[in-house]
């Protein structure tokens, strides 16, 4: 099974994905080959549509997969018999499971700046604060380069995105002196922003999973519950910049997003529009004289 693996880890990286998500990508299709071999003791090629339909039941079962970890795997399994076995893929043989979408938490103005100034490591301090200001993802974080601050126009440039298009970002003049002090204090790093912590790893990016463990730990420090993520600040980003009256486009522009669609959401999670709503109740008269 190590060759369809191996060809369909090929064919993920010629679309030009990035080794996080081939790793990702590849997680579902190890498992289904491991399936296939040890329970069906068939080839791919040989999988009737029942026996797929059998293995995402399976597999949702022994991994307690969510609905949108299954369209996931779904997808992965179309890429895996078009590009690799060159089989036809029929959608309606195994369709894709509608899911339930929720509103991510977003921490108050007060509880971004508890949180923040209370934050004893310089680096992690940075680090969130980077998020919270500029509307960061943690990867934009953990690749930043020295050369990226532009401190002349006060500005951060984001080489690197979710959607592959280099952008610039507003540098806080609040935010300079943390980045600084951090700088001199932190061994004054020369490539990335924030290095590997081995030595010998010095001129290789941080890894996106150091600050999440982190947020965690501090929320128990605070006695919170826990509710925050890396993410978790670059909506507080978008969230406050709405209710302080910045429009989408320009929020859109900010974040990187590609479509205005994905920057809608602050107009739910935005508290200044529920609090400037007067219910209808409010205007009718005294119910008690109904």
């Amino acid at each position: 099974m190590q060759k369809y693996l191996e060809t369909f880890v090929q064919m993920i990286s010629l679309r030009g994905l990035t080794d996080h998500t081939i790793r990702s990508y590849s997680t579902y299709i190890r498992a289904y080959l491991d399936y296939l071999e040890t329970v069906l003791l068939k080839k791919p090629e040989d999988v009737s549509w029942q026996e797929l339909r059998d293995f995402i039941i399976y597999i949702q079962n022994e991994r307690s997969l969510s609905d949108r970890t299954i369209n996931a795997t779904i997808s992965q399994l179309r890429f895996f018999t078009l590009y690799v076995l060159h089989q036809s893929w029929d959608p309606y043989q195994l369709p894709i499971r509608k899911f339930d979408v929720y509103l991510p938490f977003v921490p108050s103005k007060l509880e971004v700046v508890t949180f923040i100034s209370s934050l004893k490591d310089l680096k992690q301090k940075a680090m969130v604060s980077l998020m919270y200001s500029a509307g960061l993802r943690i990867g934009e974080v953990c690749r930043l380069k020295c050369c990226d601050i532009d401190r002349q126009n006060m500005r951060i440039y984001i080489s690197k995105c979710k959607n592959r298009s280099a952008r610039f970002v507003n540098l806080s003049p609040k935010l300079l002196p943390l980045l600084e002090e951090y700088w001199r204090t932190c061994g004054k790093p020369k490539v990335y922003l924030f290095p590997k912590q081995r030595k010998s790893d010095v001129e290789r990016p941080i890894d996106s999973f150091y600050l999440p463990r982190h947020i965690k730990a501090h929320e128990e420090r605070l006695g919170w519950d826990r509710r925050l993520s890396c993410h978790s600040f670059r909506h507080a980003f978008g969230t406050h910049l709405y209710e302080s009256g910045t429009d989408l486009l320009t929020i859109k522009t900010l974040l990187g997003h590609k479509s205005l669609l994905s920057t809608t959401i602050y107009i739910q999670l935005a508290t200044t529009i529920t609090s400037s709503v007067t219910s209808p109740l409010d205007s009718l008269e005294d119910l008690n004289h109904v």
